[in-house]
């Protein structure tokens, strides 16, 4: 999922990821660091922490709905002999998950942009 060739430098991530190792290794090499924090055990978390997750969960929301719907349609298992035509074949579930979420943008009276 890190690869260099991606322009953000950002990561996202849930509270499974938090590590402080990791966190540092990564800050080293110029990742920004946005992974929520977990609960110590017996002591809650402050307002500051869950104002701080509730930040990191909206964008997170975002990509992980995709992968929910892409999840319903089959996942990313593709039966296909050859690179090129698994290929296709995920990029036609794109461009279906594409299509069902303009028709529901539509159906809300929202214009996509």
């Amino acid at each position: 999922m890190l690869d260099p060739a991606n322009t953000s430098r950002d990561v996202w991530a849930d509270k499974g990821y938090e590590d402080k190792a990791r966190e540092q290794r990564l800050q080293q090499k110029g990742w920004r660091m946005h992974i929520q924090h977990k609960a110590k055990l017996g002591k809650p978390q402050s307002d500051c922490q869950k104002r701080r997750n509730t930040r990191i969960a909206k964008p997170r929301a975002r990509v992980g709905h995709m992968f929910g719907a892409m999840l319903a349609m089959g996942g990313k298992l593709i039966r296909s002999i050859g690179l090129a035509r698994a290929k296709f074949g995920l990029s036609i579930k794109v461009a279906v998950y594409n299509l069902r979420r303009l028709c529901t943008l539509k159906e809300e009276g929202v214009e996509p942009v």
